[in-house]
């Protein structure tokens, strides 16, 4: 838009790289970063290949809790104590098949920040897209380290504990599973056996947990880097009009086409990021319900025991999954914010300097501006800040009607 220093030391992947390769990390290690042209046959074959391993990993954790859940004896007590950590295992399998059937949503997202950084001309423009790849990569990173801390936490300290085992005159020292197995099914209560099965339950934690981790990781980057963008769009309206004040009433104002076609592609990607979005987040608000009932009743319950032990992992799970709720919400409300910003710079700029033409042509855009954008949760409930807070009434409602059963 002016006369700054052309950014050519830099070769723009390198930064595009930086904001994605969290996201590859994570999603490449359970076989769901989505392919491209490029892609060697071996790297494709190894893709596949884990696909298989992850499923069977996941496959072999729940079915032996949902039969145990449903065909085991036990009290009710129990049961919900098993049917916790199963829910968390479902829903991560439903992430984990979400990732895999948006891939080519994903290919798209990739290829537009890939294309913006390499649009990007100014170094102005890249100070600021650099600032949010930053926050959204901050964002993922503590995302990562509260779900696996809290999930993988709950795997190390069930498993640490001990119980006895009287089988005929034979007595038993066996290891807690994270998740309950049926044992008509899997004989659990043999050493060799139930070593097996605790190994393959961290494995499907592990994926589950990287599963979750991968969708956050992608709402965070990918809204991160759209509200660079709408910052750079800002910038460049307020240079737009300042510009004016140097030009004559009739000189050329072409800056302005670019300014819309920008605004246009920005938006069109966070109608992409709510495509891909939407059910995940209804899905991942269901998860934040089900994780504060259930753990809220195991604390109500095992509160007069003094387990400081399993009283900790509790409210570290709450935290993980209060805290990975809070940003998708935030990151909603955040997206929508800086879209109905763009119209209030436009209108707080020196407008008045432009000839009447490219006001009206400003107009437009205060007009597309107050359009709002939304990112939803199964295209129903509307991610913001206020949606947290239901989320957390409603959670604690269901937890006094858990509490009176």
């Amino acid at each position: 838009m002016t006369n700054e220093p052309v950014v050519t030391q830099i070769n723009p992947t390198v930064h595009s790289d930086y904001s994605l390769q969290f996201n590859r990390w994570s999603l490449k290690a359970i076989g769901a970063w989505p392919s491209k042209s490029s892609t060697s046959r071996h790297e494709r074959i190894i893709s596949f290949t884990l696909n298989i391993i992850c499923f069977s990993s996941i496959l072999f954790t729940i079915v032996p809790c949902s039969l145990h859940v449903f065909l085991g004896e036990g009290s009710f007590y129990i049961k919900m104590k098993v049917l916790g950590p199963l829910g968390h295992w479902i829903i991560g399998t439903i992430n984990y098949i979400t990732l895999l059937l948006r891939r080519n949503d994903i290919r798209h997202c990739v290829n537009h920040i890939e294309t913006d950084w390499s649009m990007v001309t100014r170094k102005k423009d890249q100070q600021v897209m650099l600032r949010n790849a930053k926050f959204g990569r901050y964002v993922a990173i503590f995302c990562a380290i509260f779900v696996q801390v809290g999930i993988m936490g709950y795997c190390l300290i069930t498993a640490s504990n001990t119980q006895i085992v009287e089988i005929g005159n034979e007595t038993r020292i066996l290891h807690t599973l994270p998740l309950a197995a049926y044992e008509k099914l899997i004989p659990v209560d043999r050493k060799p056996v139930n070593g097996i099965v605790i190994l393959s339950q961290f494995l499907s934690g592990f994926i589950v947990n990287t599963s979750a981790i991968g969708i956050f990781s992608l709402a965070a980057v990918l809204a991160a880097h759209a509200c660079g963008q709408l910052d750079v769009l800002m910038i460049w309206i307020e240079d737009f009009v300042k510009e004016a004040r140097n030009r004559g009433k009739d000189a050329p104002f072409n800056e302005i086409a670019v300014i819309v076609e920008h605004h246009l592609r920005v938006l069109d990607f966070i109608s992409q990021i709510e495509k891909m979005m939407n059910r995940v987040c209804f899905l991942e608000l269901f998860r934040c319900i089900l994780a504060i009932c259930m753990l809220g009743y195991y604390t109500v319950m095992e509160w007069a025991d003094n387990d400081i032990k399993s009283l900790t992992t509790y409210f570290i799970i709450f935290m993980s999954v209060v805290s990975s709720t809070f940003i998708l919400c935030y990151i909603g409300e955040l997206l929508t914010e800086q879209c109905l910003k763009v119209g209030e710079v436009v209108y707080m700029t020196d407008w008045y300097y432009l000839p009447q033409k490219r006001i009206l042509d400003l107009i437009l855009i205060i007009a597309r501006s107050s359009v709002v954008v939304e990112i939803t949760a199964g295209k129903l409930v509307h991610m913001s800040v206020y949606t947290f807070g239901d989320v957390i009434k409603s959670a604690f409602a269901y937890l006094n009607i858990l509490c009176q059963m």
